[in-house]
């Protein structure tokens, strides 16, 4: 990656928290515990373990999705021995699975929407931790036998930013977030201060001014 790509990288993860911290994280009504996921790569293949690459995300600015998956609850699927003997990778993934239903859900209830079908909460979860996953990888040259190559089916029913403006923009940002067309900072968003401001835009059919 050219040196400028780690500084969209960095606006790109910001923005993840910003709108977490700022829309998600008031509404959010799940305060269980994380659901256990799958044993990520490296607690599944005991012989072939790489401790060492699990703590790559505490010294890389990817530690803000471990930091926002904590306040996930039911929706985080992490590998039950997690921890930093953890794949990096795999801890990505399940954050970013993790962000994208969570965000999901909240933006159907702050809308007054019925709850999405379990086939929209897959597509989402499969589309963000792809995404994420794969430029993570990249960019730090990890190798993870669990790492998605491809998108599913269901990529087809993934909501759009006039549909789902926080995650539709998730989506849309992360799927080729080194693109020079890309302004990863700058929507109709950042005049917004609460879902209910998202809503009454919504509301009066505005998403793109």
């Amino acid at each position: 990656m050219k040196p400028g790509d780690a500084v969209t990288l960095h606006q790109l993860l910001g923005r993840i928290a910003y709108f977490h911290t700022l829309f998600i994280e008031p509404a959010l009504t799940s305060s269980r515990q994380p659901g256990a996921g799958e044993p990520c790569c490296n607690h599944k293949n005991t012989g072939d373990e790489r401790p060492d690459v699990g703590g790559l995300l505490a010294t890389t600015a990817w530690a803000v999705l471990d930091e926002i998956a904590a306040t996930l609850g039911e929706y985080l699927l992490l590998c039950p021995d997690a921890g930093l003997r953890c794949c990096a990778t795999c801890r990505v993934a399940a954050a970013g699975a993790a962000i994208a239903q969570a965000w999901t859900v909240t933006e159907h209830l702050a809308y007054d929407r019925p709850l999405p079908a379990t086939a929209l909460l897959r597509a989402c979860r499969t589309a963000a931790a792809t995404r994420l996953t794969l430029v993570f990888a990249e960019q730090h040259g990890t190798a993870c036998g669990a790492l998605p190559q491809a998108e599913t089916s269901d990529a087809g029913l993934l909501p759009d930013s006039d549909d789902l403006p926080l995650t539709g923009e998730l989506l849309a940002l992360w799927q080729d977030p080194l693109a020079a067309t890309h302004s990863p900072v700058v929507s109709w968003l950042n005049h917004c201060t609460a879902l209910s401001n998202i809503h009454r835009v919504l509301q009066q059919g505005g998403t793109t001014k």
